[in-house]
C-alpha cells in the first residue's frame, strides 16, 4: 500500500464524513440569496432547491351554454335598468 493508497482512502473517508455531518446537520450548501427579481433560469433552479409539496390542484370549472346564457340575459337586464334609472334611452 503507498502513499498515495493511503492518500486517496483518507479522502474518500473525508468525502463520507462531510456527507454524514450534512445529513446530522440538515444544512444544505445553497448558494445566498440575490437580491431583486430571478431570472427566468434561476427561478426553475430555485424550485428544484425547495423541497416538493403536494398541493390539490382545483377542477377548472366549466360553464355550461345555458348557465351563460343565463348570465347574459342577466347583465343586459341589469344595464337596461341602470340605462333608464340615469335617463338614457336607446
Amino acid at each position: 500500500m503507498g502513499v498515495s493508497d493511503i492518500l486517496a482512502s483518507v479522502d474518500r473517508e473525508i468525502a463520507i464524513l462531510k456527507q454524514v455531518r450534512e445529513l446530522l446537520t440538515g444544512a444544505e450548501t445553497i448558494a445566498p440569496k440575490k437580491l431583486g427579481r430571478p431570472k427566468k433560469q434561476d427561478a426553475a433552479l430555485v424550485v428544484t432547491q425547495e423541497p416538493a409539496k403536494k398541493t390539490a390542484k382545483k377542477k377548472k370549472r366549466k360553464l355550461s351554454p345555458e348557465g351563460r346564457k343565463r348570465i347574459a340575459e342577466a347583465v343586459k337586464r341589469r344595464w337596461e335598468a341602470h340605462r333608464k334609472a340615469a335617463g338614457f334611452s336607446k
